[in-house]
């Protein structure tokens, strides 16, 4: 892969203003399936019973967000990238202006904020883009200071079973969005890197190219849960997604996981 692999780069990955729109129209199915699941999950609790407000990490274009809105939540969705941010501000435009929502940019590894959350959450792998324990170690002492007592932090992992499944090639065609993904897994690195090439329709039906790379760190996840407790949170525990309230054991076998740490 050669290139691909550029170390001068290896820091968390904010994204350009083409593919954050490209983003948001390919790749909303992970967060329209997994956001209710959450809230679900949230609401059966006590604090999710009271306390309306999420922190939504490495929100992206705000897809997991809005699910959390049009329920009544006050959310904040903090991300890196100036232009997934302002896709979401512009999707949810009407919770901006009445001060339901706000995009704010800032580093997953180290954020504050003066209010506080009954929920924090990170989906569809972001943590994984953090380069390594030390930005992970900051983004969980990060998220308990902005979490109420007994408030929740959940996020997902690709574990290293699930990210060795990168070395692959695929192309997806479309009319719209045309896209050729190269990944290739470093075990020696615990990386793996994903090439992604296409092209995108214009309003006025030319094509514009863009060009991603992101990558994934592999994480221990014993280490994960040793960390959390570290920094102060309990009843940690691995789920999947379907079944956010049953812990799972040999977390490692799975493709990804659910972490879910109370304060």
């Amino acid at each position: 892969m050669g290139r691909l692999i550029d170390r001068e780069k290896d820091k968390m990955q904010s994204y350009g203003d083409v593919f954050a729109r490209v983003y948001n129209q390919k790749w909303q199915f992970y967060a329209n399936r997994i956001a209710p699941l959450i809230l679900e999950f949230y609401e059966s609790t006590p604090m999710g019973r009271r306390e309306k407000t999420l922190l939504d990490i490495c929100c992206g274009t705000g897809q997991l967000s809005a699910c959390f809105l049009e329920h009544g939540y006050r959310v904040v969705g903090l991300d890196l990238s100036a232009g997934m941010l302002q896709v979401a501000r512009e999707s949810l435009l009407p919770y901006v202006v009445a001060r339901q929502a706000s995009f704010i940019q800032g580093d997953a590894a180290d954020f504050a904020f003066q209010e506080t959350f009954g929920l924090a959450v990170s989906t569809f792998d972001a943590l994984n883009h953090l380069p390594d324990l030390e930005a992970l170690r900051g983004c969980f002492r990060s998220a308990r200071r902005i979490l109420c007592p007994g408030g929740y932090f959940i996020f997902d992992l690709n574990t290293r079973r699930g990210l060795m499944n990168w070395n692959s090639i695929s192309v997806d065609p479309g009319d719209e969005i045309f896209t050729l993904n190269r990944g290739v897994f470093d075990p020696d690195m615990e990386k793996a890197w994903t090439r992604i090439t296409g092209f995108v329709r214009t309003p006025e039906g030319l094509y514009q190219r863009f060009e991603q790379t992101v990558y994934n760190t592999v994480f221990d996840l014993a280490q994960v849960k040793e960390e959390l407790e570290r920094e102060g949170f309990q009843d940690c525990y691995f789920a999947v997604g379907t079944a956010l309230d049953t812990p799972i054991d040999s977390p490692e076998e799975f493709g990804k996981v659910f972490i879910v740490a109370q304060r």
